[in-house]
């Protein structure tokens, strides 16, 4: 059956290169993997593996949070004049721990 339908889709660069690259290593391009993707679908009436969402411990939701904190400038980032500055800090955190 000769391919007729077209679907565009808007997607962040970084993430095609890392898709082109994954799937370039078993020899189909990004389109290749979506048809695979929609044809397993269509066998298995749904998703073809179990979509979840990653939990992750309440530490590495403060980062996440911290992190999007930043980027939104509600937060300035921590700035240390060096090394040892930072590694004082840490060994300071581990401490208190």
């Amino acid at each position: 059956m000769p391919k007729t339908a077209t679907i565009n889709m808007r997607i962040e660069p970084t993430i095609k290169d890392q898709a082109e690259n994954v799937f370039s290593n078993f020899g189909i391009s990004v389109t290749d993997a979506i048809n695979i993707f929609l044809h397993a679908s269509i066998m298995e009436g749904g998703f073809p593996f179990q979509p979840k969402q990653p939990l992750y411990n309440k530490e590495t939701l403060l980062a996440m949070q911290e992190a999007r904190d930043i980027m939104e400038g509600k937060i300035e980032a921590k700035r240390y004049s060096s090394l040892s500055a930072l590694m004082d800090e840490l060994d300071a955190e581990e401490s208190n721990a």
